[in-house]
């Protein structure tokens, strides 16, 4: 019984903790303001169990960062269009990128945070680009005539890097709309300009 206790307890200090970095990235102005023990102050728990549970900051990230786009990953590997499998894949690598840039104009802060990831590491090295450049790979190796699908998926993933969309949405004061159908006319005029 005292196992099945504690695995309770792990799971709603997971949630506490998620809860609460969530709620203090959304709230300051930089995500470099947020440490953990402004984290495991607000979950209530000692930051012991923060760093057991998520071995640092760029590990209580990342669960923070999967943890708000299960949705997005579900509607990929498994739901209808225009993000799901049976999308042609035209129009589903067009859905792809408009759901990162949303997801990244919805999580600003986070993703800011998450891909700096210090200095000395590269931005193309994290799970996180990678499951992204992988799926918008395969799916642009799906449209005809289109070559260098590798390459291709890495040009427009720059356009929703975290720091791009700071500047745009932040500095520059685009509207998000605006963002998006710019995004989705650079996109289609790759995905044209390559298969042509």
């Amino acid at each position: 019984m005292p196992e099945r206790k504690s695995r309770k307890d792990a799971v709603r200090n997971r949630e506490a903790v998620l809860t609460a970095a969530d709620a203090l990235f959304a709230g300051r102005e930089s995500p470099d303001d947020v440490t953990m023990s402004d984290v495991a102050e607000a979950a209530g728990v000692g930051k012991g169990t923060l760093f057991r549970a998520f071995g640092d900051r760029a590990g209580l990230l990342r669960a923070l960062y999967e943890a708000r786009l299960e949705p997005i990953r579900e509607a990929v590997e498994s739901g209808p269009p225009p993000l799901g499998p049976a999308t042609p894949p035209g129009d589903r690598a067009l859905a792809l990128l408009d759901a990162l840039l949303c997801f990244k104009l919805d999580n600003r802060r986070l993703t800011l945070a998450l891909e700096a990831g210090g200095a000395s590491s590269s931005p193309y090295q994290p799970d996180h680009y990678k499951g992204w450049h992988g799926l918008l790979q395969s799916v642009l190796e799906q449209i005809p005539g289109l070559t260098d699908a590798d390459f291709t998926a890495h040009a427009l993933l720059a356009a929703t890097r975290a720091d791009l969309v700071e500047h745009l949405a932040g500095e520059e004061g685009v509207p998000r709309e605006t963002m998006r159908a710019q995004l989705a006319n650079f996109a289609t005029r790759v995905f044209s300009a390559r298969s042509s």
